[in-house]
C-alpha cells in the first residue's frame, strides 16, 4: 500500500485537517503517516485556542516518518508560524524525488488566522518552489499574490499563472468561492497548460473540504496518476462529500 505523509495540525472537532486528511487517505486506499504541526481547538463555528509546537519537534517528527518506510507523496496543510515553514523546507525532500501537495491554509472556514503574515512570506519563498502543485481557494490566492480576489475566469487563471512564476510547478485554484451554477476550478501548470474542472455547484458545505482535496491529490499522484487525473478524481471525491451533507 502506497503511503503520504501529511503534515498539518489538529482540529478537535475532526471536521479538517489531520484528522480529515487521514479520512480521505484511508477511504482511497493510501495509508498516513503525520507530522503534527499545531494543536486546534475548534467547532464548526469558530476556532477557541491554537498552540503551535516547536519546529524542532515537528523536523523530527517528519525525519522520523521519511526513515520509518517508503512515502510515496507529501502533503502538507497548516504550519502556523515562519519558524515552523522554515522547519518543514529543512526536512523535506525536493519535488523530485517526492511530489508535494501544498495546500496554504491561511485561516480557518470558522474564522480565526492560522497562518501569520511572515509565515504566508516564508511560505511563499522556501515552499512554494518546491511545490509539484499549490491547492488555494481565490481568497487564499490574492493573500498570497498580496492582490485583491479574482472574480473572473480569466483573473482566477492569471492568479495561477502568477503563482507558477514564483516557483510551484503546478496551482489548483479552487473555485468554491466563486458563483454560478458550476463549481469550477483551474488546473494551471508553469507550462502553460490550462485545464478546466468543473462540476455542479451544490447547496450544501462542509468543513475540511480543502484538506479532503489536497489529501485526495497526494493520493493520486502516491499511486503514479498524472497530475490532471489526480486532481479530477480528487474533485470528483470532494464532489462526492458535498453531496453526503446535502
Amino acid at each position: 500500500m502506497r503511503t503520504v505523509l501529511v503534515i498539518a495540525g489538529t482540529d478537535s472537532s475532526g471536521g479538517a485537517g489531520l484528522a480529515r486528511d487521514v479520512a480521505t487517505l484511508a477511504r482511497l486506499g493510501v495509508e498516513a503517516q503525520c507530522a503534527v504541526t499545531a494543536v486546534t481547538a475548534q467547532t464548526d463555528r469558530e476556532v477557541t485556542a491554537v498552540e503551535l509546537l516547536p519546529p524542532a519537534l515537528v523536523q523530527a517528527q517528519i525525519h522520523a516518518a521519511l526513515a520509518t518506510r517508503r512515502v510515496a507523496a507529501i502533503k502538507i496543510g497548516m504550519l502556523g508560524a515562519r519558524a515552523i515553514v522554515e522547519a518543514v523546507a529543512e526536512a523535506i525532500p525536493p519535488r523530485a524525488r517526492l511530489p508535494l501537495v501544498l495546500d496554504p491554509v491561511l485561516s480557518a472556514t470558522s474564522g480565526g488566522v492560522l497562518l501569520e503574515t511572515e509565515g504566508r512570506t516564508a511560505l511563499v519563498a522556501l515552499l512554494l518552489p518546491r511545490a509539484t502543485i499549490l491547492t488555494p481557494n481565490i481568497p487564499e490566492a490574492a493573500a498570497l499574490l498580496a492582490a485583491t480576489p479574482a472574480t473572473s475566469a480569466a483573473e482566477i487563471i492569471g492568479q495561477g499563472r502568477a503563482l507558477c512564476a514564483r516557483g510551484a510547478a503546478a496551482v489548483l485554484m479552487k473555485g468554491g468561492h466563486a458563483s454560478g451554477e458550476r463549481a469550477t476550478d483551474w488546473l494551471v501548470t508553469a507550462e502553460g497548460g490550462v485545464h478546466e474542472l468543473s462540476a455542479p455547484r451544490l447547496a450544501a458545505g462542509r468543513r475540511g473540504t480543502g484538506c479532503a482535496l489536497a489529501s485526495a491529490i497526494a493520493a493520486g499522484l502516491a499511486a503514479d496518476m498524472t497530475l490532471e487525473v489526480a486532481c479530477r478524481r480528487a474533485k470528483e471525491h470532494v464532489t462526492g462529500l458535498l453531496r453526503e451533507s446535502a
